[in-house]
């Protein structure tokens, strides 16, 4: 599992620009003017983001209720989203075909932002979940060490933005959202493509989740120089980003999230989208209601003991979940508490963990699976004030 982390790792830091080697194989770039180039984009046939998001809210006697999702009609910004290490497919590098993993993730982590905006998550060749387990096992695939597939990925996403911004954004406001591979790819592009540029006007926020984006010690910026740290309510033109960590289980000395690897002098960041000027604060978490986190996540529990699990494939369960930014032995993320009560009947446990043969917890990803999920609500509901907040300055 530490090689595996390792090899995570080394995907997210070649994602968002090491230098690279003389390529040995030549990728074609991706043509996204076609729409099956695309999860989900407005007015699509089979958008991966116009599905089922509703939730039931599990409250601490055991009561349910159910909480329809209403998409926003008309948003006035859009939502521009990149996914995580997720793809199954055989090689090193994935194709242009949208898989159940793919449409997962979408669910999982991104569809809930059409409450706020319009939804734009492009389709990009990435490294594979099969040549990060393939690395773990001592047999890496042909070609893993190609320094093609370190780029092949990016260029895929800079081909998707400029073509939304070419032929969609017509001057609107956008939020960009990646998780753990996207957040390294959308560093990248941040830092090469809006970061100082004109462009930069557009940026509503960016939502760079499950990965270290390197600030100044005591400082909002480093990585991006000139957008800070979100600290403010409706605060716009800034950057959330956090790794989450249970209370009980902090990051061991082996973990690589929620430490920057480079220079002196640097931190990850930590914002946490429920009290961005810091502090503890409840999470409005939307926790999956299947065996659909990922593969190697352990299935979610009872949410009412003695009672048949919601029908719904989204739970939300106030005031169980409470979290705050801190920094301890050289690690800076979000601390996650889950507030049990055995002598009320709702669950005292949530699913997240990366579990491993025979299902012991990989301690070193943390809650890495449910980054996303722990805070969903917390995350929409900044994106929305933030869209009112971008729009009545413009």
């Amino acid at each position: 599992m530490r090689r595996l982390l390792t090899l995570l790792a080394a995907t997210v830091s070649l994602a968002s620009g090491a230098a690279v080697a003389q390529a040995q194989t030549a990728y074609p770039r991706g043509d996204y003017a076609k729409p099956e180039a695309w999860l989900c984009w407005p007015g699509k046939a089979g958008d991966a983001c116009a599905i089922d998001m509703t939730t039931t809210v599990v409250k601490a006697d055991g009561s349910m209720t159910v909480e329809p999702f209403k998409a926003d009609p008309a948003p006035a910004i859009d939502c521009f989203y990149v996914y995580p290490t997720v793809s199954n497919d055989p090689g090193v590098v994935s194709d242009m075909t949208a898989n159940a993993e793919e449409l997962n993730v979408i669910k999982q982590q991104f569809a809930r932002f059409a409450a706020k905006c319009r939804v734009f998550a492009p389709l990009y060749r990435q490294f594979t979940l099969t040549a990060l387990r393939a690395g773990v096992a001592g047999t890496p695939l042909p070609g893993s060490t190609d320094p093609a597939v370190r780029t092949v990925g990016y260029n895929d996403v800079l081909d998707a933005w400029n073509h939304y911004l070419a032929t969609q954004n017509n001057g609107r406001g956008v939020v960009l959202i990646g998780h753990s591979q996207g957040s390294g790819v959308l560093q990248r592009l941040i830092a090469a493509e809006i970061d100082g540029k004109p462009v930069q006007s557009k940026l509503v926020s960016a939502l760079i989740l499950g990965s270290n984006l390197p600030v100044e010690a005591g400082k909002d910026t480093g990585a991006f120089k000139s957008i800070p740290l979100c600290r403010a309510e409706g605060q716009t033109g800034c950057a959330i980003s956090y790794v989450t960590f249970r209370d009980t289980a902090p990051p061991p000395a082996n973990s690589r999230f929620g430490r920057v690897m480079g220079p002196p002098g640097m931190q990850a960041a930590c914002t946490n989208p429920a009290a961005l000027a810091g502090g503890a604060a409840p999470l409005h978490a939307y926790l999956s209601n299947g065996a659909e986190i990922a593969s190697s996540a352990a299935p979610p529990p009872a949410w009412v003991k003695g009672q048949p699990a919601p029908k719904t494939p989204f739970v939300s369960v106030p005031g169980l979940i409470t979290g705050q930014c801190v920094s301890k032995n050289g690690f800076a993320y979000l601390e996650a508490k889950v507030n049990a009560d055995p002598a009320d009947p709702r669950t005292d446990a949530i699913a997240g963990d990366v579990t491993g043969p025979g299902g012991a917890v990989a301690a070193d990803w943390g809650l890495h699976l449910i980054d996303a999920n722990i805070a969903m609500g917390d995350l929409v509901a900044v994106v929305g004030r933030q869209a009112k907040a971008w729009t009545a300055k413009k």
